[in-house]
């Protein structure tokens, strides 16, 4: 059976052919982009002719199309709806690939392609704005990323970035399993006074989903969770909490202490052998700050204001529940302050809110009335878990924008919060909408 990443999908908008992706099908993918990008860029690097906008960067940005079909669909997978084995296999390309990057990114012969079309680009009257843009980000990432450096600097940096893709991955597998084992069990259904029947009832499905008796809190984000609002239990919130802030940190073998300890260190070393005093200084280098110390300066100019009201509110919620509110009880006695002072349930109104009259009578409503977009459910079209429902959206004159791949839900192999990442990139070089 041929390998669905090998051409480009001749679904509708270059969807993935999800129904046809199988585990067995990524690392042969994997390894063949790789190559395949590796060839396209050194017909690149040692082209005879002087280089161009057309010839080192146009031709850079349509290489490696292979690898990113794979990438997008197997990252997708491995933050959204990860298995064990998929795990796995991210911690066996992770460095492969940051060794990819590292040797187009820090070959010498292409950054000083780059460094002469960015040297020249006054006298191309003939490059638009974003023509110009991509040289000059090009070119920053670059050197940014260590492509002045001399070749025992190099040889350092990749080994540095290769064990630092590992250990990212690990970390994010920990965090996930660690997540997903704190998640606290209820055996006694009066703990659960003030949670609605909907929410009993995904408790109890949570519960029995691990072959568990009574009721399952899951923890779907980082630490406000929507249970805190709602139970009366102080214990139970408490507990709750406090799972979630002990997450990496529990001494078993998804504690990320000593991952994170490693991290830290190679980032110094990275940032050191970049020319630069510390990670804060590399990452601030191409942000709008410009300086960890103009972040520092605004982040501590609101403090004192932000300090002051925070315990002030804490303070009138204090009085409003008659006792002194912890980091569990605030989300709990907002929501009781709020019925004092407003008369408002946040409870009462969910009947309101259900998830698909927002989708539709709010969000997909709003984006036509501001934008003129139309979004139509295509069941045709399949996500990657049965759960992810598909959407085509159009503009006013009906001209195509892209698809949306919608997926609400929690579930144990999707880490929490809330994200988005692109299955398609848009490319007007490439002719793909996203």
């Amino acid at each position: 059976m041929a390998n669905p990443f090998d051409a480009p999908s001749t679904l509708p908008y270059a969807l993935p052919p999800f129904d046809d992706v199988r585990l067995e099908h990524f690392r042969p993918a994997f390894d063949a982009g790789i190559a395949e990008q590796r060839a396209e860029v050194e017909v690149i690097a040692t082209d005879p002719a002087p280089p161009t906008f057309e010839n080192t960067l146009v031709a850079l940005e349509r290489s490696g199309q292979l690898l990113t079909r794979v990438s997008h669909v197997f990252f997708t997978l491995s933050s959204a709806d990860s298995t064990p084995e998929l795990h796995d296999l991210e911690a066996e390309v992770a460095p492969l690939l940051a060794a990819h990057r590292d040797a187009i990114t820090l070959d010498s012969r292409l950054y000083a392609r780059v460094d002469a079309v960015r040297s020249a680009l006054g006298d191309r009257s003939d490059l638009t704005d974003e023509d110009r843009r991509l040289v000059e980000r090009v070119h920053t990432e670059m050197t940014l990323a260590g492509a002045g450096l001399d070749d025992a600097g190099k040889e350092r940096l990749t080994a540095i970035n290769q064990e630092l893709s590992t250990l990212t991955t690990t970390f994010e597998r920990n965090l996930l399993e660690d997540t997903n084992d704190l998640a606290v069990h209820v055996t006694e259904e009066r703990e659960l006074d003030g949670l609605d029947d909907g929410a009993k009832s995904a408790a109890a499905g949570a519960a029995s989903d691990r072959g568990l008796d009574g009721w399952l809190m899951t923890l779907p984000l980082y630490t406000g969770h929507p249970w805190l609002a709602s139970l009366t239990d102080r214990g139970l919130r408490e507990r709750i909490m406090r799972a979630s802030l002990s997450r990496g940190r529990n001494g078993n073998e998804h504690d990320n202490r000593d991952v994170l300890l490693r991290i830290v260190r190679l980032r110094a070393e990275r940032a050191e052998l970049l020319g630069f005093p510390n990670h804060a200084a590399v990452v601030t280098a191409d942000e709008t700050a410009r300086t960890p110390e103009a972040v520092e300066g605004l982040l501590s100019s609101l403090v004192p204001a932000a300090a002051a009201n925070a315990e002030d509110e804490r303070a009138v919620r204090s009085r409003t529940v008659g006792f002194e509110v912890e980091a569990w009880d605030w989300a709990y006695a907002t929501e009781v302050l709020r019925g004092e002072q407003f008369a408002a349930d946040s409870s009462a109104l969910r009947p309101y809110l259900e998830a698909d009259r927002v989708l539709h009578d709010g969000v997909f409503h709003a984006a036509g009335a501001l934008y003129g977009l139309t979004f139509t459910e295509r069941p045709d079209l399949h996500g990657y878990n049965d759960e992810v429902r598909v959407f085509e959206v159009r503009s006013e004159d009906g001209a195509e924008v892209g698809l949306y791949l919608l997926d609400l839900y929690t579930r144990d192999g999707k880490r929490g919060g809330a994200w988005m990442n692109p299955v398609v990139e848009q490319s007007h070089l490439l002719g793909t909408l996203p």
